[in-house]
């Protein structure tokens, strides 16, 4: 199991993404915090795998936080949560080499994707030996090795590569109905074969909020 601390000065938001994270398998919630000093401390007691971390915390700013538990000897994962979409502080959290970067508002399969990914990448760099600088770059970059391009079961490659396809004429973004319209195939399909490039990192999704109701995911394709 990977262990993973909640750090929200919000405790309803904390709750909520407590909620999220106990949904995906191989990962549990072993602590929350509300504040950076709070977070320090439950860092060094629960000693977590990894820490999902607001920024705009009511004693300090996330970035300082994260500088302290690198400072505390912690080398504990971190991926950012906040609504911080300030250059300056993507690039700060990129330098002090966050995990990834959600963006709030976001729904559970946005987290969801991206904790699936940190877990396969966790899973290539602990199996990964250095014997050459192939492997060094992968394990600096933090991919690990190449994951194999095996479609889940259930899907084929020819309507993997008809729904790309469709992502990249549309020059914008489409919902899983609009796609699954283009390409022929049910809606529900269509969404499968969207998140699984999600997981890729070849999909982009966006939220576009309406009146009422729950909000559409938007997928854009976000690979040369």
């Amino acid at each position: 199991m990977i262990d993973v601390l909640v750090v929200d000065d919000d405790f309803m938001v904390a709750r909520i993404n407590s909620g999220f994270v106990g949904k995906v398998d191989g990962f549990r919630v072993v602590g929350t915090a509300g504040t950076g000093e709070q977070a320090l401390t439950r860092v060094g007691e629960l000693r977590p795998d990894l820490v999902l971390l607001d920024l705009y915390l009511p004693d300090l700013f996330g970035l300082d936080v994260i500088g302290r538990i690198r400072a505390g000897g912690h080398d504990c994962d971190i991926i950012v949560i906040s609504a911080a979409r300030e250059m300056e502080t993507v690039r700060g959290a990129a330098r002090q080499g966050v995990n990834s970067y959600l963006l709030k508002p976001f729904d559970f399969d946005d987290l969801r994707v991206r904790l699936e990914r940190y877990a396969a990448r966790r899973a290539d760099l602990g199996s990964v030996v250095i014997s050459s600088q192939a492997d060094v770059d992968r394990v600096i970059a933090g991919a690990g090795p190449s994951p194999s391009p095996a479609l889940p079961k259930g899907m084929s490659v020819e309507t993997a590569e008809l729904v790309r396809r469709e992502l990249c004429a549309a020059g914008g973004t489409l919902s899983a109905g609009e796609c699954a319209s283009r390409v022929g195939i049910s809606r529900v399909s269509a969404r499968r074969y969207l998140e699984h490039l999600v997981t890729l990192g070849h999909v982009r999704v966006s939220l576009k909020y309406g009146a009422t109701g729950r909000p559409e995911r938007r997928y854009r394709w976000d690979r040369p």
